[in-house]
């Protein structure tokens, strides 16, 4: 029974799209300044504070992967992206159990487990929109701009930045089985996965506490690691896809369990 899927898809078509739209303008507008950060490039590393090169990745700016990868990726996909899966994920539940939808849904020949598994999978629409919509934009931008930029080197950042994406998309849905009201869920899914990418930046400035970095999504997808250095970090990914495997199990559980 594919039929949540499918619905759930459509519903997500639009806000994909709005989405989709922002961000494309917005690497658009990044494009436009990158010359004059080019020029001043050293500049720029001298007068941003060492705790905020550390957060943003920024690393060669002078470049157009360093570019990328410290500064439009980390705004765009593991930022505002991130912010986006969670806040949808958490409102997949949460939602129609508090409009009595999910009683409906249930009378059906439908299990639980489905139902969450088929909410999940119809994030398929913005996974591929915005990796389309990215690429497109970078490629015309870079071609624009004259300055060729490695086409498996994209194709690798968007691929490996699918897990993180994947756990942003996991907080959400567990936050989305464990609180009934809607606007509660999907303001702790916003504010949790932007206060995990701040202290992802911030634990590297004290070598004491770099550890705590450790235990956030951001820290394993580096995306100028990957335009710049071209590392593929394929365990970091795996360990991004076994986090999000982990909290969607947890997610079934309590929503198995749970009392609607």
């Amino acid at each position: 029974m594919t039929a949540i899927l499918r619905v759930e898809s459509r519903k997500l078509v639009r806000g994909t799209a709005l989405l989709t739209g922002l961000l494309v303008v917005l690497s658009a507008f990044f494009f436009v300044v990158f010359p004059s950060i080019q020029e001043e490039a050293e500049l720029f590393e001298e007068v941003y504070p060492e705790y905020l090169l550390n957060l943003l990745g920024i690393e060669e700016l002078h470049t157009i992967e360093g570019f990328v990868g410290g500064y439009i990726f980390p705004f765009i996909w593991i930022l505002l992206a991130g912010i986006y899966f969670a806040y949808v994920s958490a409102g997949m539940i949460s939602r129609d159990v508090r409009t009595r939808r999910m009683d409906l849904l249930l009378s059906n020949p439908v299990s639980r487990e489905s139902v969450v598994l088929q909410k999940v999978a119809a994030l398929w629409v913005p996974l591929v929109a915005l990796t389309g919509g990215m690429v497109a934009v970078l490629l015309a931008g870079a071609t624009v701009l004259g300055e060729p930029i490695d086409p498996i080197a994209l194709a690798m950042v968007h691929l490996l930045g699918i897990p993180y994406l994947l756990v942003c998309a996991g907080i959400g849905i567990l936050l989305s089985v464990v609180v009934d009201r809607v606007e509660t869920a999907q303001a702790t899914a916003l504010v949790l996965v932007f206060a995990l990418w701040l202290v992802d930046g911030l634990s590297q400035m004290n070598p004491d506490f770099e550890w705590v970095g450790e235990l956030t999504p951001s820290r394993y997808y580096d995306p100028s690691a990957i335009l710049v250095h071209e590392e593929y970090a394929l365990l970091d990914a795996a360990i991004l896809l076994v986090a999000f495997l982990v909290l969607l199990g947890v997610a079934v559980l309590v929503f198995v369990r749970r009392d609607i």
